[in-house]
């Protein structure tokens, strides 16, 4: 083993990961709870919070219905950045940890506020995710008259207006040349070769503002495919808006119905912010026992009793923490269709 493996195994007393994988092999009601920091270790910038700019606007300005009706076409720009920025990153280990652990145990429910599709591609049980806040690969028309919507559009850029733009190619002159045939030859070339020559230029970094980005039209943006006449908008939800009320239900459904929950996991989240904060106590009231994993001790979950004696937190990177607390179940072999 490398040092650079060895370095990066997380230290996990070893009593709290006896105690606590005992208890999840023990679990068949489970609820986990995922934000920003689980992506964090896939390399995406969140947006959230102070120092989140994107070319010198305040992220979370752009993410309203207003902004939006004011400049839909900066706005697209800035979510289609996004969504280029989350095409290109890679589901973590965690990701994948934890699509294992919901085909290994049917009772697991995962609440993501997340809204960059990392889940999804690391093949996480559709019936077992709810996105919170939407997807940024989800659509829907902005039309009054018009329901139609989207989901996991992962086309890249989801219109041509929206391309990344790249550095451009030069053609040198010839000194030898006094005709200009080998100039002629070169431009013929990269004529032909434009489309492979394209994906050899380095794309332009757009979220700094002194990179050059055109302002657009509304009629370069995206338009609804149904009525060919509205608007399409990233199906996230924006500050403002209510959360996604069939999400919610299904999730409220899911606690009162459950007579016990035996463990929520809250997974690079401090959870402060309501209704998600809410799901710690709910889960609490019913019996659940909280592991927090989040790279800042002082992160705790901010529902109403914060931890207590018999949770767990681990401290660390989520990328690199949750493969090693969950592998008791997501690694355990079957035999007879059983785990042992």
């Amino acid at each position: 083993m490398s040092k650079s493996s060895i370095s990066s195994i997380p230290s996990i007393p070893p009593a709290d990961l006896q105690s606590f994988s005992s208890h999840l092999k023990s679990s068949t009601r489970i609820l986990a709870l995922l934000g920003a920091g689980l992506s964090a270790s896939s390399g995406l910038p969140t947006f959230r919070g102070a120092g989140g700019i994107w070319r010198s606007h305040d992220a979370m300005s752009l993410a309203t219905p207003e902004a939006f009706e004011e400049d839909p076409g900066l706005v697209w720009q800035f979510y289609s950045y996004r969504r280029h920025m989350a095409l290109q990153a890679q589901p973590n280990r965690a990701h994948f940890a934890l699509a294992e652990l919901a085909r290994r145990k049917q009772g697991f429910i995962t609440l993501s506020q997340n809204v960059d599709g990392l889940s999804q591609r690391a093949g996480h049980p559709a019936g077992q995710l709810h996105l919170l806040h939407g997807s940024l690969f989800d659509v829907r028309c902005t039309s009054f008259y018009c329901k139609y919507t989207e989901q996991n559009n992962f086309t890249d850029p989801i219109v041509p207006a929206l391309d990344i733009p790249r550095e451009k190619g030069e053609l040198k002159p010839i000194d030898s040349d006094k005709t200009g045939a080998e100039a002629g030859k070169s431009l013929l070339g990269v004529m032909k070769d434009k489309s492979s020559a394209a994906t050899e230029l380095k794309e332009l970094d757009i979220a700094d503002d002194r990179v050059f980005i055109p302002e657009l039209q509304v009629k370069d943006l995206p338009h609804c495919p149904r009525c060919e006449n509205g608007l399409l908008r990233p199906g996230v939800v924006w500050f403002g808006e209510v959360l996604p009320e069939k999400t919610v239900s299904a999730i409220d459904d899911l606690i009162s119905q459950s007579e016990k929950i035996d463990l929520i996991l809250v997974i690079g989240t401090s959870s402060k912010v309501y209704p998600a904060a809410g799901y710690v106590d709910k889960a609490r009231a019913k019996g659940a026992r909280v592991a927090v994993v989040n790279m800042d001790r002082a992160d705790v979950p901010g529902g109403r009793y914060g931890l207590e004696e018999g949770d767990w937190f681990f401290e660390g990177d989520a990328g690199v923490i949750v493969p090693e607390i969950l592998k008791s179940v997501t690694e355990a072999t079957k035999k007879n269709g059983r785990q042992v």
